[in-house]
This record gives structure tokens, sequence and C-alpha cells, in this order.
């Protein structure tokens, strides 16, 4: 079954989880979850009035897990025990992969992409020579640019648990510093700059500091913005306390760039790192 008839067996199958034992319900959904590794399908896309959500394709991969069955992986020495498989062919795909990271099947990686010791997970997209950096995770269905680095420690969150209603989008050419944390559909607009453990959820008040007023955003990051952590006070029964939020403290200029710039020169030297 090719995956552009796929979208009515699917949409019923959400509502009606009894046809997930329908042989063709579950080609369905194979279907998408091919065309999502190979990248012609995507949870997310860019349109000429912003990013639209697939919907129907981030069901189909919720639709997934329960038509799997458990089974034992092998990869050298290490042995998994899953329902999904695991993303192959690499040197293929020309995608570099250190060991001990992990992608899993459904997933796209586009020509470029480096993975350092991390995990990609089902639905995820990785653009064109972006590195995704130790111990960070890109979670179901995330959309991440290219030219992107998601430096050591970075969440970025899914769609699967809980069940979000967008995903999380990352585009071209951000930096995302060490421990950030990006959930709950937060869109990150291109070549902004968030520093070391800034976080940002659905909820998080995100103010632009730089002018003589504050101006402040919720759920996106302006394009080449440079973003760290702050607090503002709040007060409750015990008293005031800070709670957490992000400062927009300039824009992206050319001393920023070259801080960000590890990685193109790394790739263009064939340096190993």
């Amino acid at each position: 079954m090719h995956y552009q008839s796929a979208q009515p067996l699917i949409e019923a199958a959400w509502e009606d989880r009894s046809l997930l034992s329908q042989s063709e319900t579950r080609l369905a959904i194979e279907s998408v979850i091919e065309a999502l590794d190979s990248g012609i399908l995507r949870v997310a896309e860019p349109s000429d009035r912003g990013w639209r959500v697939n919907d129907w394709v981030k069901k189909a991969v919720i639709l997934y897990f329960p038509i799997r069955s458990m089974e034992t992986l092998e990869a050298g020495p290490l042995e998994f025990h899953d329902k999904m498989a695991l993303k192959r062919n690499y040197a293929n795909l020309n995608v570099r992969v250190v060991p001990h990271a992990v992608a899993r099947y459904g997933a796209y990686l586009a020509p470029g992409v480096i993975l350092m010791p991390s995990y990609v997970n089902i639905g995820a997209y990785v653009g064109a020579n972006t590195m995704v950096d130790t111990w960070a995770t890109v979670g179901s269905c995330a959309q991440i640019g290219a030219n992107v680095h998601l430096s050591g420690g970075v969440g970025i969150g899914g769609v699967l648990e809980p069940v979000q209603a967008a995903p999380v989008i990352v585009e071209d050419g951000c930096f995302i510093g060490s421990r950030c944390i990006v959930v709950e559909g937060v869109r990150v607009e291109r070549e902004a700059v968030l520093g070391a453990n800034v976080v940002l959820t659905a909820s998080t008040r995100i103010i632009d500091v730089t002018g003589s007023e504050p101006i402040e955003y919720k759920g996106v990051v302006p394009a080449r913005s440079v973003v760290i952590p702050g607090s503002l006070p709040k007060e409750f029964g015990a008293g005031t306390y800070h709670v957490p939020c992000a400062l927009i403290i300039g824009q992206r200029k050319a001393s920023t760039d070259l801080k960000t710039s590890l990685n193109d020169a790394l790739r263009h030297y064939d340096v190993a790192v």
C-alpha cells in the first residue's frame, strides 16, 4: 500500500482501535512509517503559511506501537528487547553514527547528520549536516532543521508520552546549548541561539529585554534571537519566590556565528572528534 492512500484507514483506526487487527490497516500504518524513515513524509513541514502539522501522520506513529511485538535485537555484543527496529545502513545514508548512538526505524536522518552517543525516536526528522551531540535526545516526531547543533544533554520533547498536539520544531541553523530542554510543541525559529540550561515549555514566558519595554512571547523563539535562562518574582502564600523564564538578550551576529561554527570547520577540514 502507498502511504498517500493510508490516511482514511489511519483516521478510522484512531477512532476504533479494533481495526488494528485488520491487515489493511496494519499495512497502511507500516507504509507511513516507511515513508517517514525515508524522509518523503513528515509529521510537520514548512508551508507558505508557516508550519503545517500532519496530524494523521502523528496518529500513525502512535498506532504503530500496538501493532508491533516485542523482540530481541542484537547489535554486536549489545542486546535490546523492544517493539521497534533500529535504523540501519548509515553508510549508504551518509550519516555518521558514533557508538552508542541509537535511532529508531521511522526516524529520518538527512545526509551529513552526525550522531554522537545520543537517541533519535520514531517519527523525528533531522536535517542535513546537523549534529546531535552526546546524550542529546530527539523525541518522537520532533522536527530538527539543517545545520543545527544540539549540544550535549539537550532534551527535545516528543509527542507520545504524554500525547502532544504539535511536535517541537527547531528550524535551520539553530544552536541549542548544553542541557537545554525544549518541549510541548515549542518552535525555535531559524538561527536562534539558546544558551546552556534554557528550559522552554508551552507556558514558559520568553521575554525580549533588548528594548525600552519588554516584549513577551510564549511557545516560539523569534529568528536569530539569543536566549539565556532567567527568572521572575512571583507571589506565593509563603512569600515571594522566583520562577523560571527565558530572556532574549539580543540578536545573533557575526561574533555569535563564530562561536557556533565549530561543526562546519570540523567537517570542512575532515577533523576527527
